[in-house]
């Protein structure tokens, strides 16, 4: 079985970008390249900084908590980034 990590990246305005993978390192740098395997919404938006990744599991909390983490206001993401808040499912 796969584990599964949460990650959380900042473009250069400041945005948060929450997403999901089995190798973080991998991912962050397709969303750097820009190329077609990076998000949409992160394109052209560089420099980009990778300022949480967090080991989860399974792919089904992965994306539980995920989900979670995207409902979240800018605040309270700052918050959750810092370790001032947890994401329960």
């Amino acid at each position: 079985m796969k584990i599964w990590f949460l990650y959380v990246i900042r473009c250069k305005n400041g945005r948060l970008y929450t997403g999901i993978t089995t190798d973080v390192e991998r991912r962050f740098a397709e969303h750097r390249s820009n190329g077609k395997k990076s998000a949409k919404c992160l394109r052209g938006k560089v420099p980009l900084t990778l300022v949480m990744k967090k080991k989860i599991g399974s792919r089904s909390m992965a994306l539980k908590i995920e989900a979670k983490v995207k409902k979240l206001s800018k605040i309270k993401k700052e918050m959750f980034v810092e370790g001032k808040i947890h994401i329960k499912v």
